[in-house]
């Protein structure tokens, strides 16, 4: 009982300080995030910068796989070479271990309670006296972190060495280090931090549950096994991503490999020559060496190491268009004719996404649709909210460039069909944009006790259900294009504002409610009227031509 006890106690320390980990990130990324990214994009210059500002970075934010997460994102945007985005990581190994310092110097050698009660004390009145100003927030973060990963480490501490009392580890001391590298990879996997794994290697080593050289081939193993969180975030990202990724795997494929081959003669150096006694010094010092040496091994190779490294992955446009993106403006007919086809593709995708955040059933959308294929080939129905946002501002962006090349090669005649495309693709966007901004309204109506705000939600759902059965039926000629039609569509949606708005006011007369509820009521009518009035208009821009569709082009953006 007292082993299970002792483990679970164990645990509860890995969980703490993981959580401790995630908030000293979050409080560090948020107060600093701008700076940092702007700091490591005027460093990265050269490749001595570049691994400096890996340090320093992750010095700083204490974690690798944050500022590794970081350079993938700036190498897929262009910003980060390849030779100074591997420089930056080269850095970013070596910068991890400021964390090791600290809980090897501090978490051991001094009384933990006068560290980390006070910190999570502090922290605890920040986040609730001010934890609406974001900067006392993210300080309050840092705070609970600090003190939580000495809590956390504590508790290793201790079911460790109580542990050591009731269990016989000598039996496994013979066993091949191989082992202990194995078992150092295969904890860094399943917790996704180096750090947790140092932690757990200090504890034990400091409790004499093992010896040096088997913490170390522990340490050698959570160096590979970092880098698979980091893999898993290059799934579906371009092939500059993916070499990034690749080179950072063999790198330290490289590192743990060769290290293992000269653990002996490396902690002869560290406990003889260095004359380090104490073996959590002495732990630490090893993976600050290994990572060291690393980069003076690899900073000469970084151009043939990226040239090797080039040959792998097919390169790809990034293109998210599903019919522009091997269109010919030599044949603008042709091009023209794809690129309503693509500005009818973006539409049919803004109204998936406008209904899925209001939990709307898509499946009269989708059901006779073109595009079901080609969605599923670019995964569009798994992206979260924010990854189909992102789709559809690439494909606006994709859009505009072929608007920009395709023009000048059509005949004077054409310029109005290409130009109502556009605009349609524009004000499709722009109900996109409306419906996102009042996503956490539709999340907090939706989910609301009070009666007047869940009605009043459940109200424009199903007007907005009504209104994009409308849409879909215009746009695929169930319901002729005619100035009628869009007009009796236009003045529904009039009214469904004002008749929500009028109700609204009628029932809060009787019912009590909080400033902030009124406001919220008013903001997201307003923001879903000027929605479903964005997307009628780029069904009207769509459907007819210039002449036709003047006559709406004076209804008004708001109304209030």
């Amino acid at each position: 009982m007292d082993t299970f006890y002792h483990i679970l106690k164990l645990l509860a320390g890995i969980g703490l300080f993981l959580f401790a980990m995630y908030l000293l990130e979050e409080s560090l990324k948020n107060l600093s995030g701008r700076s940092f990214k702007l700091f490591l994009q005027r460093i990265t210059k050269n490749a001595i910068g570049a691994v400096t500002g890996g340090a320093i970075v992750t010095g700083i934010l204490q974690s690798s796989s944050m500022v590794s997460f970081m350079v993938l994102a700036f190498v897929g945007a262009g910003v980060f070479t390849m030779r100074n985005a591997m420089a930056i990581i080269l850095g970013a190994n070596l910068g991890t271990t400021l964390d090791s310092w600290i809980v090897a110097t501090l978490g051991f050698n001094m009384d933990i309670e006068v560290v980390s009660y006070p910190a999570v004390c502090m922290g605890g009145l920040l986040l609730i006296l001010f934890g609406s100003r974001k900067t006392y927030k993210y300080i309050s973060y840092f705070l609970f972190g600090f003190g939580l990963l000495f809590i956390g480490l504590s508790f290793m501490k201790t079911a460790m060495e109580a542990q050591v009392k009731v269990f016989d580890f000598s039996q496994y001391t013979a066993m091949s280090l191989a082992v202990f590298l194995l078992i150092g990879f295969i904890i860094t996997v399943l917790v996704q931090s180096s750090s947790v794994t140092m932690a757990l290697a200090l504890s034990a080593i400091h409790v004499g549950a093992i010896s040096l050289p088997i913490a170390a081939a522990i340490v050698l193993g959570s160096q590979t096994g970092t880098t698979i969180k980091i893999m898993l975030g290059a799934i579906g990202g371009n092939a500059s991503k993916k070499r990034i990724v690749l080179g950072n795997f063999l790198f330290n494929i490289f590192v743990t490999f060769f290290a293992y081959l000269l653990l002996s003669p490396i902690l002869f150096l560290i406990t003889e020559q260095f004359n380090v006694k104490d073996p959590l010094i002495g732990l630490v010092l090893f993976s600050t060496i290994i990572n060291l040496f690393s980069i003076i091994i690899f900073l000469p190779l970084l151009d043939q190491f990226t040239h090797f490294l080039e040959r792998f992955f097919k390169e790809s446009d990034g293109s998210v268009t599903a019919f522009i993106k091997h269109a010919s403006i030599a044949e603008p007919i042709t091009a023209l004719d794809l690129f309503k086809r693509e500005s009818n593709y973006f539409i049919h995708n803004s109204m998936l996404f406008n209904l899925e955040l209001f939990k709307i059933d898509t499946n009269y959308i989708t059901k006779n649709s073109d595009y079901i294929s080609i969605n599923e080939k670019k995964k569009f129905f798994i992206k979260t909210k924010e990854e189909k946002y992102d789709f559809l501002k690439q494909l606006q962006g994709e859009l505009h460039l072929f608007y920009l090349e395709l023009r000048p090669k059509l005949q004077s005649e054409q310029y109005s069909d290409i130009n109502q495309l556009i605009s349609a693709v524009r004000s499709s966007m722009h109900s996109v944009k409306s419906v996102k901004d009042i996503g956490t309204n539709i999340t907090n109506l939706r989910h609301s006790s009070k009666d007047i705000k869940y009605n009043f939600f459940i109200h424009n759902r199903q007007e907005t259900q009504v209104l994009y059965h409308q849409f879909n039926a215009l746009i695929n000629q169930e319901m002729p294009s005619t100035f009628d039609n869009l007009q009796y569509v236009f003045n529904s949606i009039e009214n469904n504002y004002t008749s929500a708005l009028n109700n609204f006011y009628s029932e809060a007369q009787n019912t009590t409610l909080e400033k902030i509820d009124i406001t919220t009521i008013i903001n997201f009518n307003r923001e879903l009227f000027t929605s479903n009035k964005a997307m009628l208009m780029a069904v009207k821009d769509f459907l007819l031509k210039e002449k036709q569709a003047q006559e709406f082009n004076e209804v008004p953006v708001y109304k209030t």
